[in-house]
């Protein structure tokens, strides 16, 4: 498996070798001059021989430089391409592969088919991340998933946030009305009457003939009854 980081630098190292080469053909058919190159493509039998100059020059020229700094990398392979394809077709097709074999130059297509076939993988994303396609344009397209992946991470956050902050209960309307008592003193336990006769009962009361008798009700009964007949005879 590839490391990415790896293959970055690689891919900048095949861009730079192959853009030095298209500059270096397109600044020598400027240099010859676009009417000279003209009439060279007329006498390889190039249709439209004028416009296939001036594309020719100033695509590789100007191609070679975008494919070295990765500027607009899909445009620039797939132009370059259709350059080195149409060289391929009208040029060097019936030539051999070799541009020299021996002593005698053939002008072969090895070169046109290398220099196409690496424009063409540039055109589908070989290019790498090193870049001014990715380092400028590709920051701008990049800027709103950003933004969407922030406020996702935000939201579960808050998410998060909620379920481990503890639920208060609700109060009653009571509650909500007055406030509750301060706690005082714990209070006695209240006792039944039934109960408080019978401890009294039980420290008063006295057995009498195996019944028992309230000790008030004995003294009431032990007491000198006071008959009517008995009065002062004075009175």
């Amino acid at each position: 498996m590839r490391s990415r980081p790896l293959y970055d630098v690689i891919a900048v190292l095949a861009r730079l070798g192959v853009g030095i080469v298209f500059m270096a053909h397109g600044w020598q058919k400027i240099e010859a001059g676009i009417n000279e190159t003209s009439r060279t493509f007329d006498g390889l039998g190039v249709p439209l021989p004028t416009a296939a100059a001036v594309y020719s020059a100033f695509v590789e020229l100007l191609g070679g430089a975008a494919l070295i700094v990765g500027l607009g990398l899909p445009v620039t392979g797939l132009l370059l391409f259709l350059d080195m394809a149409g060289a391929f077709a009208f040029v060097h097709a019936d030539q051999g592969l070799f541009m020299v074999d021996g002593d005698s130059v053939r002008n072969g297509y090895e070169l046109v088919v290398a220099l196409g076939m690496a424009s063409l993988l540039f055109a589908a994303g070989g290019g790498g991340r090193l870049t001014l396609d990715q380092w400028v344009l590709g920051k701008r397209l990049r800027r709103p998933d950003d933004e969407d992946e922030e406020d996702a991470a935000s939201f579960v956050a808050s998410l998060r946030q909620a379920e481990t902050k503890p639920v208060k209960k609700p109060r009653s309307p009571r509650q909500l009305k007055s406030p509750a008592p301060p706690p005082g003193p714990a209070e006695a336990p209240e006792t039944s009457g039934k109960d408080t006769g019978a401890a009294e009962g039980s420290a008063d009361d006295v057995l009498v003939a195996g019944r028992r008798k309230s000790q008030r009700r004995r003294a009431s009964t032990t007491q000198p009854i006071k008959r009517g007949d008995d009065k002062d005879p004075s009175a």
